[in-house]
C-alpha cells in the first residue's frame, strides 16, 4: 500500500528564512511555492533524492501550522508516503478502526491528493498519505 516516502513537512515560521539558508549552505532553489488556503499555509518545497523537504508557514493565526509552533516551535510535523489509491488506503485503515483525521481525501500542495492519520494511531506520528 506504501509506495515511498513523498515527503517530510517541517513547520516553520517563515519559508523565506528557508530559501535563502538553503540558497546559502545547498545551492538549491525551491521545486515549488504555493498557498494552501484550506489548510491556511504557504508550502516551499526542495527535491530531496526521490522526496521532497516541504516547510510550512503559517498564513494566519487560525492556521494548524501556527497552533503547532505556539505549541512546540519549529521543527518535524509529519511524515507523508505515497499511495497509490488514496481512498482504497482510507478505507482499508477504517476497516481496521486506525483513528483518522481525514476520512475523506482533500487537496494538498503540489494537486495532490491528502488525507491525515491520527498520531495516536501510529506511534505519535502525524501521518500524511498523498497520492499524486
Amino acid at each position: 500500500m506504501l509506495e515511498k516516502i513523498d515527503h517530510i513537512g517541517i513547520a516553520v515560521n517563515s519559508v523565506n528564512e528557508v530559501k535563502s539558508l538553503f540558497k546559502k549552505i545547498f545551492n538549491l532553489e525551491p521545486l515549488f511555492e504555493e498557498e494552501v488556503s484550506d489548510q491556511k499555509v504557504r508550502v516551499v518545497g526542495f527535491k530531496c533524492g526521490d522526496s521532497n523537504l516541504e516547510f510550512l508557514e503559517p498564513l494566519n493565526a487560525e492556521s494548524p501550522i501556527a497552533r503547532y509552533l505556539e505549541k512546540r516551535g519549529e521543527g518535524l510535523h509529519h511524515v507523508a508516503v505515497g499511495v497509490k489509491d488514496i481512498d482504497e488506503a482510507l478505507n482499508r485503515l477504517k476497516s481496521t478502526n486506525v483513528r483518522l483525521i481525514d476520512e475523506n481525501p482533500r487537496m494538498g500542495a503540489e494537486g495532490k491528493k491528502i488525507a491525515f492519520v491520527h498520531p495516536k494511531s501510529v506511534f505519535g506520528i502525524l501521518l500524511e498519505l498523498s497520492q499524486e
